[in-house]
């Protein structure tokens, strides 16, 4: 039987994230006005704390059913409507059509809030912060993270990083400062953990993808994708503690979910041969980017093969990702003398509830028994926030030296799986 938890799973009893006490509602002036959902969520005891949410007005199941043949301009036949309850999902955030220059603003403005609300929630003013580190699948700018950060009141002094791996992206961010034997960094990367140690450091995912869904007509990805961010604050070394992690690539040579670059990438491999191609895109700002196979069309921005090509996609390479993680962690363990310790949870991120069922049955069948709770049922699939949001819905009930398993996988194909260990040293 599968170790996956699902804590929220029951649509019926399911409140839209807006709706929910603890979220603080605002409105960004660009438009017409766009809702805004954050919720703040801190464990003092960890000493780690950070902010999530949505913007954009909220649809559900049915809803988003009548978005979609708007936008699309016909009625969906049976076999176009996907079940979305059984993928996990009951609620996901869009945006109206703005113009170029709306959504700039509106991005960047969403993006410092998130920023600045992590920060604030880890007890830091925003000019205290050394590194701010942004997953995003199609940024809305080249330098959003600077623009981000600078309208965040972030220092220009600290350093800015941008990843872009599709939905591994905050995962990657997450595993860059804390493991310092990643190896398709080159000299520009090179020793990012360990200039990141013991600083206070922002890492996050922030997606815009309801703006990306304006280019396709890929009704699997109108259904599934919504807005979402979330940002988590720490100081490597201290509050968040590397134990193991592997970084793997394994090209969609098929394109099963193709996504167009909206960002820099030369297609220069990096060292080994990796399809990671890391820049200095500014004096205190790196990119990390990685090459996706694009849509045949290229007035789309993404193509993708339905929920059951994405099991095939993630699943086999996912497992077999996590299991190598998992026996370097026992080995780790038992190393270290320390064999009873166990993964308490394991953060993966939502691409879609069966995938994530998959993966844990085909984990069990191999003897590892994880828990991989399901907790962002009123999000949608929001890409590289999913992970981060995820692991700040789980924070406030994990304890001190907690083993923690971060899942991160994207389009590209990219996978980031490390353990963590959480808690004041």
């Amino acid at each position: 039987m599968s170790n996956i938890e699902i804590i929220d799973q029951e649509t019926s009893v399911i409140m839209p994230f807006y709706d929910q006490p603890q979220v603080q509602i605002d409105e960004i002036p660009v438009g017409p006005g766009i809702p805004l959902g954050i919720e703040r969520v801190s464990n003092p005891e960890l000493g780690i704390a950070g902010a999530y949410g949505a913007w954009g007005m909220s649809f559900d199941n049915q809803a988003v059913l009548e978005f979609v043949e708007q936008r699309i301009g016909h009625p969906l036949d049976e076999e176009s409507r996907l079940n979305l309850a059984s993928l996990g999902f009951v609620n996901r955030h869009h945006i109206p059509e703005l113009t170029p220059q709306e959504d700039l603003e509106l991005e960047v403005a969403v993006g410092a809030r998130f920023v600045r609300e992590a920060a604030y929630a880890n007890g830091w003013e925003p000019g205290e912060v050394d590194a701010v580190l942004l997953g995003t699948t199609g940024p809305v700018a080249d330098d959003y993270t600077e623009r981000v950060a600078h309208e965040a009141g972030i220092p220009e002094s600290a350093l800015k990083v941008s990843i872009h791996k599709a939905c591994d992206s905050s995962v990657g961010a997450l595993h860059l400062a804390l493991n310092p034997n990643l190896e398709f960094l080159g000299s520009i990367g090179r020793g990012l953990a360990e200039r990141l140690a013991g600083k206070k450091v922002l890492v996050g995912g922030i997606e815009g993808l309801s703006r990306l869904l304006r280019w396709t007509r890929d009704t699997n990805a109108l259904q599934l994708f919504g807005n979402g961010a979330g940002v988590i604050g720490m100081i490597p070394g201290r509050t968040i503690r590397f134990l193991v992690g592997k970084a793997y690539e394994a090209f969609d040579e098929k394109g099963v979910l193709a996504l167009h670059m909206y960002y820099p990438y030369t297609g220069r491999s990096s060292a080994g041969g990796s399809m990671i191609e890391v820049t200095q895109a500014g004096q205190n700002h790196i990119r990390v980017a990685g090459f996706m196979k694009e849509p045949a069309n290229d007035h789309d921005s993404v193509d993708m093969a339905g929920p059951m090509g994405m099991v095939k996609l993630f699943v086999r390479n996912g497992v077999g990702v996590v299991s190598d993680v998992y026996h370097t962690y026992r080995r780790r363990m038992e190393e270290l003398g320390t064999s009873q310790k166990s993964i308490i949870t394991t953060i993966a991120h939502h691409a879609n509830f069966r995938i994530n069922t998959l993966k844990s049955i085909q984990l069990e069948k191999e003897g590892i028994h994880l828990s991989i709770p399901w907790i962002l049922s009123e999000f949608g699939n929001v890409s590289a926030a999913s992970n981060m949001i995820a692991f700040l819905r789980k924070l406030p009930g994990l304890k001190p030296d907690d083993h923690v398993l971060f899942d991160g996988f994207g389009a590209g194909t990219y996978y980031d799986v490390l353990v963590v260990s959480i808690g004041e040293s």
